[in-house]
């Protein structure tokens, strides 16, 4: 969960209005208090397809990718799959971790998974 915050917070600020335009809500009940480190607790998440993004997030969520590496790419999908509110959301529109490419933790608590489908 820490890398999830760590990813998060520096990641996609910008990403997280357009994302709340975008895509249905998965909320899942959470404890209303600050996670370890100052982060906010998870409240709901939102997964979003990397299609459904307006053109300038798509470029910058691109940035963002292109600047991370392999290892910092698998440990958030380990933290994902770690954590079963966030898993959950995923199975529930038929995804998976290996299809998430960028998270987002916003200040109100709502963590967004930006997906991209294979190929």
């Amino acid at each position: 969960m820490r890398i999830i915050t760590t990813l998060a917070t520096g990641a996609m600020l910008a990403l997280t209005g357009a994302a709340y335009a975008q895509a249905p809500s998965t909320q899942a009940p959470a404890p209303q208090q600050q996670a370890p480190g100052g982060a906010p607790a998870i409240q709901n998440v939102k997964v979003v397809d990397m299609e459904q993004l307006p053109e300038a997030t798509r470029a910058e969520v691109d940035k963002v990718v292109a600047q991370r590496g392999p290892e910092q790419l698998k440990k958030l999908r380990e933290s994902i799959d770690a954590t079963p509110q966030i898993k959950s959301a995923l199975e529930a529109q038929g995804l998976t971790s290996a299809q998430v490419i960028v998270a987002s933790l916003s200040p109100e608590g709502t963590l967004t998974l930006v997906t991209k489908k294979a190929g």
